[in-house]
């Protein structure tokens, strides 16, 4: 389907209901809409957040911490309906001004330190115990390089493709074409470096394997906008290999699903406080 033509007004004007599945939270404008604190439990690290892929990310390295025996890394994961506007609350914008999750606060020092974005928790998080990224300089700006490598890409999968694909109101050519390119283009590039590396940063399990993965991995497993058939996913091999592998760690089976409000009842851990809360589940 061809374009709609279309003028752009000389000075925009914010049309409300515009924006598709999410129209009912989108404004052009920031802070908080409503007046809510936010839940804290008893752990060092409280999560707020929900089991998309930027949320899921945390989650992941959060049970991978907790698989190695820190028990400092113990932490409570509240669910943010993102749907139902719990970002814009007062006590989340409080910690998130950009008021997207996933938002961390850490209690484990002297006063509370509240950090925001996917990145730079797991970065926050890799530091702090000192796991999961490189030590030796070379090591650690490939790690850092891939990390801000799926920041900056993950836009194009998701804001791009993934909304004109999957939930524009219609359907039209032009985004949907250029933005399967761009991540055809990615899947290409991570299929490829992956044919000379176990993991993105060659032998080593990094924070940068758990960034991309919830997006890359789950799209050509096919969890992720239902576009595996589309985008062709299964010639890329090696990405292929790696998703299977990351998929198969038993703490990456326990981080996709905190903060799971969908799907089957046994695959959902809406709220998460202790590892006896996977019980029953479905991993």
């Amino acid at each position: 389907m061809a374009n709609k033509p279309y003028t752009p007004e000389k000075v925009w004007q914010y049309k409300p209901g515009n924006g598709g599945k999410f129209a009912n939270i989108n404004q052009p404008t920031a802070g908080a809409r409503q007046e809510r604190e936010l839940p804290s439990g008893k752990h060092p690290f409280q999560l707020y957040s929900l089991a998309t892929p930027n949320g899921v990310k945390v989650t992941i390295m959060f049970e991978e911490l907790l698989e190695l025996g820190i028990t400092e890394a113990e932490y409570d994961a509240y669910s943010v309906n993102i749907m139902e506007g719990d970002q814009f609350t007062s006590g989340f914008v409080d910690i998130n001004p950009n008021s997207k999750i996933p938002a961390l606060v850490d209690n484990s020092g002297d006063k509370p330190m509240p950090i925001f974005e996917s990145g730079a928790i797991l970065l926050h998080l890799a530091e702090k115990f000192n796991r999961f990224i490189p030590q030796d300089p070379q090591g650690r700006s490939q790690c850092l390089s891939w990390l801000f490598w799926q920041v900056g890409a993950g836009p194009f999968l998701g804001g791009g493709f993934g909304h004109f694909y999957a939930y524009a109101p219609e359907k039209f050519e032009y985004p949907i074409e250029r933005f399967t390119m761009e991540v055809k283009r990615q899947l290409d590039l991570l299929d490829k470096h992956l044919a000379n590396n176990t993991y993105i940063c060659g032998d080593d399990y990094t924070i940068a394997d758990m960034a991309i993965w919830p997006w890359y991995g789950v799209l050509v497993d096919g969890g992720l906008y239902e576009a595996a058939e589309f985008l062709d996913v299964k010639r890329y091999a090696h990405l292929n290999r790696w998703s299977q592998l990351i998929g198969q760690r038993p703490a990456v089976k326990r981080g996709r699903i905190v903060n799971k409000a969908w799907g089957e009842p046994d695959e959902q851990l809406i709220e998460r406080h202790d590892a006896a809360d996977f019980s029953g589940k479905r991993l």
